[in-house]
């Protein structure tokens, strides 16, 4: 990829870290449509292939990102044995921060005031609560990029998420997945929003014109 093309699309891209579960479902379609409707590229841990080097390649793609946001909202223990508490989302977060102590990341949870006892260091982070909802997702996502120019309408956010949630079975099974968490599916997703984002702006600049 040019090196133009290359760095436009670091500045677009967001990294995502958010439970990968049967009961996060809703939640994952709803903030890659959401970011979606704002132009942006979400990007994941599903992209890396497993390998030793993990690490290394989670922290190269938080590099390629110029945001991140953290749903540090699984603090429950696993429903499997052992019944553990999932620590992904907490160490991604800590190597995010560790890259950039400025604006470029951001927290969301389900219920308020419960990160100030499941990780106090983030004590005075102005943490997002959407409520375990998909309108909450889209809300938190446009306070998080609230001075983003002609931002979408949550409207527009919703239309995309219905297009993702309509097209997600053939979808897992064209990839031969059993859920929505896997490389091809999570490719497909992104750009099917992206397609239908497209879509909206140019009917959306369409009627501004006819104005």
């Amino acid at each position: 990829m040019p090196a133009r093309r290359r760095r436009s699309a670091e500045q677009y891209s967001v990294f995502l870290n958010v439970p990968y579960d049967s009961a996060f479902e809703n939640l994952y379609l709803a903030y890659i449509a959401g970011l979606s409707a704002l132009g942006l590229i979400p990007r994941a841990t599903l992209e890396i292939p497993t390998s030793q080097r993990r690490l290394e390649r989670i922290l190269r793609l938080i590099k390629q990102c110029a945001y991140s946001i953290h749903d540090l909202s699984r603090v429950q223990l696993d429903a499997k044995a052992p019944r553990v508490p999932r620590f992904n989302m907490p160490f991604e977060l800590g190597l995010a921060v560790a890259q950039d102590v400025g604006e470029s990341w951001y927290v969301c949870e389900t219920v308020p005031y419960r990160i100030g006892k499941s990780l106090s260091d983030l004590n005075g982070t102005d943490v997002r609560i959407h409520a375990g909802t998909v309108n909450g997702v889209f809300g938190a996502l446009c306070d998080i990029f609230a001075r983003k120019t002609r931002p979408p309408s949550v409207q527009e956010m919703y239309r995309i998420y219905l297009v993702l949630r309509r097209n997600l079975p053939n979808m897992m099974r064209q990839a031969g997945a059993r859920d929505p968490y896997g490389a091809r599916v999570f490719r497909d997703l992104v750009l099917a929003a992206r397609a239908e984002q497209l879509a909206l702006s140019s009917k959306r600049e369409a009627l501004g014109r006819a104005q």
